[in-house]
């Protein structure tokens, strides 16, 4: 089927090597809020424009996208502004990635190669699942969280809606991280991470917390 990339960006061109790797979807182009962007050219695909051309694109019988933004609020808001739209989210899975047959898989995600989804475990929608990332049996990955190229997730982990863990982090097994919280790069978490906490370190240690904020608007 004829797939739309939302994101013409870094992430953008890693989405369509897998998609077209996986050889399932056919992508047609890109929507980007970048005005630089429309009416050129991404890896030999044409930049459609911002998302105000969706209207027009679904007049064209265009139905299915992925949305390839690594920002965790922006990609969670384009994901809603494409189902209002009327299309319907894809997901690309690497055929060098490995996905239990019992691990449960929602949609708009990514899984980049190398990536290893273990037994039950269970991601929600819109989550990126980096370069040689392990996400272990029973492990919960929420909503619009992004775990980065490297990071190990030890059995039944639970990483909470929209958060981020950084490149090469360690997670043991039956830790919890909040919602939005941020997990610095190598970090190696022993212990559960608080709603909106930014931590790093061996072992990992909080440094900041912050505050609630309203999802970005998408122009």
């Amino acid at each position: 089927m004829k797939v739309v990339i939302c994101g013409a960006g870094g992430q953008g061109k890693v989405v369509l090597d897998i998609l077209r790797a996986a050889g399932e979807h056919e992508v047609v182009g890109f929507v980007d809020s970048s005005p630089d962007k429309a009416g050129q050219e991404v890896c030999g695909l044409k930049v459609f424009g911002p998302v105000n051309v969706l209207p027009r694109l679904r007049k064209q019988k265009l139905a299915h996208a992925i949305v390839a933004i690594g920002d965790t609020r922006v990609r969670q808001r384009y994901a809603q502004l494409l189902k209002e739209q009327g299309f319907q989210l894809v997901s690309a899975v690497h055929p060098a990635a490995w996905v239990s047959p019992a691990a449960r898989i929602g949609e708009n995600v990514v899984i980049a190669p190398n990536a290893s989804v273990c037994t039950e475990a269970s991601i929600g929608s819109s989550v990126i699942l980096n370069t040689n990332c392990v996400v272990d049996h029973e492990c919960e990955v929420g909503d619009g969280a992004h775990v980065c190229p490297g990071v190990n997730l030890g059995g039944r982990v639970r990483v909470g809606r929209c958060a981020w863990v950084g490149i090469g982090a360690n997670v043991i097994q039956c830790v919890s991280i909040g919602e939005y919280a941020t997990v610095g790069a190598g970090a190696a978490v022993i212990r559960d991470v608080p709603a909106y906490a930014t931590v790093v370190g061996v072992p990992a240690r909080v440094i900041k917390m912050s505050e609630p904020q309203a999802d970005p608007m998408i122009q």
